[in-house]
């Protein structure tokens, strides 16, 4: 059995709305294993996303602890949290987010120059590589507004893999796409699963989509309401 890498341990998530508090996290509890895909689904305003974004650490938690590979991810200060993210996790959301006035290529090889960690040529060789594994290697110098919608988030997610993160959290990836660019997109997504035992936390409203995970976790009112493992065939 492999290795659990995440474990989230009775997260909170508190806001305050004026005098009011809004409690949308009410106390969550899971694992992840590497190499697994979880999906995440439930109605709108259940706190999917709060959850994903704390679980790659972009937002902390009002109570309760994350840790990823051994590291108490919020026992970190900001500089550090900011570091780890940036080497551990990988974000697809729902719009692109792609530099308008940059190249497929280099929206890409972003991660990688920020991080500082491999030299220039480098990076950009490893990102040609990545938009060739996405099928794109005939797009590497177009701009975001010379591709598709379906082009436009596969660049997306070869971005998210530039620092070859332990985790890739997708946020209602296909969300925009229409119908035949969603399919090609989740074959991607568990393409990387199978391939290179991509670990992947999808929130979606696809049915489709989340029938193709190894296990399903449905939210409702803040709580864990199931939890449902499936027998995947690859």
């Amino acid at each position: 059995m492999n290795k659990v890498i995440l474990r989230a341990k009775s997260i909170h998530k508190k806001y305050k709305m004026g005098v009011a508090e809004i409690h949308v996290l009410k106390g969550i509890d899971l694992s992840l294993r590497h190499g697994e895909t979880l999906a995440i689904v439930g109605p709108s305003g259940v706190g999917k996303s709060t959850l994903l974004h704390i679980l790659g650490a972009l937002d902390r938690p009002t109570s309760g602890e994350v840790t990823i590979n051994s590291t108490a991810v919020f026992d970190l200060d900001d500089v550090d949290l900011a570091k780890f993210r940036n080497q551990t996790v990988g974000f697809v959301f729902q719009f692109h987010y792609l530099l308008p006035e940059f190249t497929a290529l280099e929206n890409v090889a972003m991660p990688g120059l920020i991080g500082g960690n491999a030299h220039r040529d480098e990076i950009f060789k490893k990102a040609e590589r990545l938009l060739e594994e996405v099928d794109l290697a005939e797009r590497l110098e177009h701009k975001p507004n010379e591709l598709s919608g379906g082009e436009q988030q596969r660049v997306a997610v070869a971005r998210a893999l530039m620092n070859s993160p332990m985790i890739l959290l997708a946020d209602e990836p296909s969300g925009n796409l229409d119908l035949e660019a969603s399919r090609a997109l989740h074959d991607l997504l568990f393409n990387l699963n199978r391939r290179k035992k991509q670990t992947i936390v999808i929130i979606t409203h696809n049915h489709e989509l989340a029938q193709m995970a190894d296990r399903i976790i449905e939210l409702f009112d803040g709580r864990v309401k199931q939890e449902i493992s499936q027998n995947r065939k690859d």
